[in-house]
């Protein structure tokens, strides 16, 4: 009498322990393609950081060169600078003689 019961019973466990296969295949699956997605994805990143380094370490080389040549120009300025205060001081020191010399000649 209970007979429909059993086996409804052995039915509904069938169906679940199938249901639970599948759904254990569909996640497996679903976590190899993501770690294969993840490894891809490493080693793009990976290439795109080794990427940009390389473009740091250029411009940096750039940036050296750059600096070389603005320190030769700070260089060349602090000479024409100082011949400059030399220069400044020597017609200071004219005009002042200038100045003196003026004081005695006659004015109109």
């Amino acid at each position: 009498m209970w007979d429909w019961a059993i086996w409804a019973a052995l039915v509904v466990a069938a169906l679940a322990v199938t249901a639970a296969l599948v759904l254990l295949v569909v996640r497996a699956l679903r976590a190899w393609r993501q770690a294969k997605d993840t490894s891809r994805d490493v080693v793009r990143r990976l290439d795109d950081f080794s990427r940009k380094a390389a473009l740091v370490s250029e411009r940096l080389a750039a940036a050296n060169e750059t600096t070389t040549e603005l320190q030769g120009s700070l260089d060349r300025l602090r000479v024409s600078l100082a011949q400059l205060a030399v220069l400044r001081a020597a017609l200071d020191e004219v005009d002042g003689t200038v100045t003196r010399v003026a004081a005695y000649l006659p004015r109109k």
